[in-house]
């Protein structure tokens, strides 16, 4: 009798068990979701679906809205979670990506490298011609694409008007990392390299594969990309599945990768042109000062994003497949910044207490 009950206690745990396994196999992850080129249909999904603090988000739009924010975006696994336009903005608006689109020509240049019209380990010089600088010719050829990239050319910061007088030398190639414009360098590169005009390259490999609309205004100190705010959005969702989009590898995955990883030990919170969070320092443009400690302490620390000056930003948070777009003017008109501000630490509290740390 004792072995009998001992059996059927067996069979009924072995049964649960099975029940249990079938149960979980039929809880799949969601896919992640692509809209169309057109950009006239794009799948949305319920904050009340992801067991967030809906009631967090009027505390969010009125921070925003004071914050003199255009528009404002949260996609999770591709669907649009919230999309919001304040201050007279709208969808079909455009707005300025300033230092934000310096992720566009990162990709462009890894695209370019991949199609083997250049090699980010080569000088700069096999593609400009020699003299592109100011420079003695023997630090000149010190500089590879890959400074450029990675913002450590070692060309001085001092003027930010990019021609040639005011690139002049002031550290070896590779010693010194300074936030500066001399990376529009890399626009040329690809152009002379591709025997095409970078706005060109730049359309046909990059925005046409995903449908972003946008285009160069080719300003007085620097190109500046501009687009609406679900093209911006597309991008982000390019990069949070790590330059793929459906089924073509538009990116490079592997120079997409490196992108995103820290580029050099003098800033390692800086990649190919992306702001990198959760690593032990970081520098800031205009400064050499070394601070310690993450970018942004209270943001995931596995997040990349794509910073421009008056707080353009495209957060990316692989382990929520989660992509965040803030357009605007400066949050804080009497303190514009470069890159990281207080605008940063301020939105993800506020946001911390919507979607959980």
């Amino acid at each position: 009798m004792k072995h009998k009950l001992l059996f059927v206690l067996s069979l009924l745990v072995f049964i649960a068990c099975k029940k249990n396994e079938s149960s979980t196999s039929l809880v799949t992850p969601e896919a992640m979701y692509f809209p169309s080129k057109s950009d006239t249909v794009w799948e949305k999904k319920a904050i009340t679906s992801l067991g967030w603090n809906s009631n967090a988000l009027d505390s969010i739009r009125n921070f925003l809205i004071e914050k003199r924010t255009k528009s404002f975006m949260i996609l999770v696994n591709g669907r649009i979670v919230v999309e919001e336009y304040y201050n007279g903005h709208n969808q079909n608006a455009s707005w300025q990506w300033n230092s934000a689109g310096k992720t566009l020509v990162s990709a462009t240049t890894g695209i370019a490298q991949e199609e083997g019209y250049l090699n980010i380990q080569n000088k700069v010089s096999d593609y400009l011609g020699t003299a592109w600088t100011s420079e003695p010719i023997e630090k000149e050829n010190l500089i590879q694409v890959k400074h450029l990239l990675s913002m450590n050319s070692g060309i001085n910061d001092e003027k930010e008007l990019v021609i040639k007088s005011n690139l002049t030398y002031l550290a070896d190639a590779g010693n010194r990392w300074s936030y500066h414009n001399v990376f529009q360098k890399l626009m040329d590169v690809v152009e002379k390299a591709s025997g095409q005009t970078y706005e060109t390259y730049y359309k046909t490999k990059l925005a046409d594969k995903i449908g972003m609309e946008g285009f160069w205004n080719n300003g007085v100190i620097f190109r500046i990309y501009n687009s609406n705010t679900r093209s911006m959005a597309k991008f982000g969702l390019l990069a949070l599945n790590k330059g793929k989009w459906i089924n073509e590898q538009v990116i490079p995955e592997a120079f997409f990768k490196e992108s995103i990883s820290s580029s050099q030990s003098i800033n390692p919170s800086y990649g190919y042109l992306w702001w990198l969070n959760g690593k032990s320092s970081f520098m800031v443009p205009s400064s050499q000062a070394v601070t310690q400690g993450p970018l942004i302490p209270n943001a995931p620390f596995e997040m990349f994003a794509a910073m421009g000056a008056e707080d353009q930003r495209i957060y990316v948070i692989p382990s929520k497949n989660m992509v965040i777009i803030r357009m605007g003017e400066a949050s804080d008109i009497n303190n514009p910044s470069f890159a990281v501000s207080g605008f940063d630490s301020a939105f993800w509290s506020k946001l911390n207490l919507m979607i959980g740390e």
